[in-house]
């Protein structure tokens, strides 16, 4: 095992962090002191100090041999990772933005390309130090405190903050070769995601990472990836880069074939955001090669979204050029497989937004980590419970849309809710959500969440997962 992080290091910061829990007053909400977010529903401001998580941000270890890693709760997977590939190591799901922290993956919800076969990130965790709503500092896993542990994947901060984490590591290899495979319909790429879920192989080869982009129901791409030692062996003459000139998501449609190095692949969505760093004029090659590379990043073009939200900049313009106002309709929503044409092409008809993320994942199953009785392998998480077995298909869309004559801000949000529940599926709650309670309750845990948090945070310290997700405190 090798130490990156000393352990009087990590007390010190667990000590200031207590310190500042303890002098935040009686019945005054507690929040994390952190000012950064991968968050798109706005908050109120918070007059009072927040908890003090400035000393949370590393890796403590990493053991190369049992494949594990000891990680503070605060840490980017940008560091993370970093730390992991000096030892051949990747944490089983990457979430494909730098700035996510561990922890925010955990309590949120991360998923990437591997989640066809690792699952969600919370399901690679062995065990966690809990900071919860009174005050403890809890030692959570599958047999201590085990409603916690399974309670706590979306509870988004309303019962604990995840102060450090055991989580598990897979093994890679230097270079990720890609096939970007077409398909003309959206049955048949439904069709292959099953397969390539259940075989983890496509047309002879196989496939360790799974994810696609829909340009519209005719033209739709999974982009297939499989380890290689060199880009020889992907079948290319050289590994492609997309922190420069070149824009990763527009390679999809005009090349059947690529290889990145394992570190760029991870990130690949990073530098643009997916593709909506031409909200910024950033994929004009002009502007791009004035656009300093440090900043054509996902945090970056966060912290101009969140500069445009409080000054209302994008609206002025808007109102000057005479166009009507614009939704925003940033979500990430579950369906399951048999579901996702036709919630595909709903989404073309009433969004009409693209392009569109595909992200197909699972649940693990036992046998796939070192516990074969671990909590996660056997029955759903019970603040987003998706069904064991059961295929689903991320969809991400992020953009806005004009608001028609008659119709208000949040009414295409609402159709999308509606739309999702039609099609069985789950959606995100980094985002705006405009859930009655009830339903709310519903779809998000009900009974269990309630009890959860009586348990371990009886004074109601912490904001409320509805008041966070829908009332935006």
């Amino acid at each position: 095992m090798t130490a990156t992080l000393s352990d009087r290091a990590h007390a010190k910061a667990l000590a200031a962090l207590t310190a500042s829990y303890a002098a935040i007053a009686e019945g005054t909400p507690v929040r994390l002191a952190k000012r950064t977010s991968n968050l798109f529903r706005p908050r109120t401001e918070q007059a009072s100090a927040g908890l003090d998580v400035s000393g949370l941000d590393g890796v403590l270890s990493v053991d190369p041999i049992a494949r594990t890693a000891d990680v503070q709760g605060m840490c980017t997977y940008e560091r993370l990772v970093a730390e992991c590939l000096r030892y051949g190591l990747m944490p089983k799901v990457v979430p494909q933005l730098k700035t996510i922290t561990l922890g925010g993956a955990v309590t949120g919800l991360g998923i990437e390309s591997s989640s066809f076969r690792n699952g969600l990130p919370h399901e690679s965790v062995l065990e966690m130090d809990v900071l919860t709503g009174d005050g403890r500092l809890l030692t959570i896993s599958p047999s201590q405190y085990p409603d916690l542990f399974a309670g706590f994947p979306n509870s988004y901060g309303s019962l604990g903050y995840a102060v450090r984490l055991l989580i598990e590591l897979d093994p890679v290899r230097g270079f990720v070769g890609l096939r970007n495979v077409r398909f003309a319909d959206l049955d048949a790429l439904a069709a292959a995601v099953g397969q390539i879920t259940a075989e983890r192989s496509w047309a002879g080869e196989p496939v360790d990472f799974l994810d696609g982009a829909v340009f519209s129901t005719d033209q739709a791409y999974l982009c297939l990836g499989r380890w290689a030692d060199s880009p020889a062996a992907a079948g290319v003459e050289a590994a492609s880069d997309y922190t420069g000139q070149q824009i990763y998501y527009r390679s999809i449609p005009a090349r059947e074939r690529d290889c990145l190095a394992v570190s760029d692949y991870l990130w690949r969505w990073d530098t643009d955001w997916f593709w909506c760093s031409g909200a910024f004029g950033v994929q004009n090659p002009v502007i791009r090669r004035l656009w300093p590379a440090r900043y054509r990043r996902s945090d970056f073009y966060h912290r101009l979204i969140s500069l445009d939200h409080r000054f209302k900049v994008a609206e002025k313009i808007d109102r000057v050029r005479r166009q009507p106002p614009r939704e925003r309709v940033v979500q990430d929503v579950e369906i399951p497989l048999e579901r996702t044409p036709a919630f595909l092409r709903w989404f073309a008809e009433h969004v009409g937004m693209s392009p569109v993320w595909l992200c197909p994942l699972k649940l693990r199953e036992p046998g796939d980590g070192p516990d074969e009785d671990r909590q996660g392998s056997t029955k759903p998480w019970p603040l987003y419970p998706l069904s064991p077995g059961q295929v689903y298909v991320n969809v991400g869309f992020w953009g806005t849309v004009p608001i028609v004559d008659g119709k208000s801000d949040g009414d295409v949000n609402r159709l999308v809710e509606a739309a999702v529940a039609e099609h069985a599926g789950h959606k995100s709650l980094y985002s705006d959500a405009y859930y009655d309670r009830q339903t709310f309750a519903a779809v998000y845990g009900g009974t269990v969440y309630a009890e959860l948090k009586d348990r371990y945070d009886p004074g109601h310290r912490l904001t409320g997962l509805y008041e966070k997700a829908v009332g935006r405190r």
